[in-house]
């Protein structure tokens, strides 16, 4: 592991929690977005954020982890900047996506980065149902790797939002 970071501080509360430049950095999102594909075994993952200057970064890095994990060819539909209530409904309309919620605060030189996980129920990630398996791996330094081109996923910007009509 070329950055490594403390693992049991920062895995936790559903996913990744820390501040950014310090306790975790933007790799981690690629490592969660691999990880996440790599044990929730999706088609396809939904992405969105908040928005904030440094957390564009952090989405943009776990889509390209979940699109390179392995043999999965995961599609994720990044909804970028979205509120957290549209991407839950979303979330809960696509049935069967597990899905990242994104989030900063603070400014550029202190943010705390909250990187949220979800199942393919709609149930945050716990140390039952998938965020003890991503964090082993990360500690252990076993983030999936892409296997090869075509086994690559594909990112593509949705912006759907739930009762505009069924995009899926």
């Amino acid at each position: 592991m070329l950055n490594p970071i403390d693992a049991a501080a920062v895995i936790r509360d559903g996913g990744a929690v820390g501040r950014f430049p310090g306790q975790l950095h933007e790799s981690v999102a690629w490592w969660l977005g691999a990880c996440l594909v790599v044990t929730q075994n999706p088609r396809r993952i939904v992405v969105a954020h908040n928005g904030h200057p440094a957390i564009t970064e952090f989405a943009s890095r776990l889509c390209r982890g979940a699109i390179n994990a392995q043999h999965y060819a995961c599609n994720v539909r990044h909804m970028g900047h979205q509120t957290e209530e549209r991407f839950l409904a979303t979330l809960q309309h696509l049935q069967g996506a597990p899905g990242a919620w994104l989030s900063g605060e603070g400014d550029d030189g202190a943010t705390t980065v909250q990187i949220q996980l979800y199942n393919a129920q709609g149930i945050l990630l716990d140390e039952t149902n998938g965020l003890a398996d991503i964090r082993r791996l990360i500690a252990e330094d076993r983030v999936p790797i892409p296997v090869n081109d075509q086994a690559r996923g594909t990112i593509e910007a949705w912006p759907y939002a739930p009762g505009a009509g069924d995009r899926s």
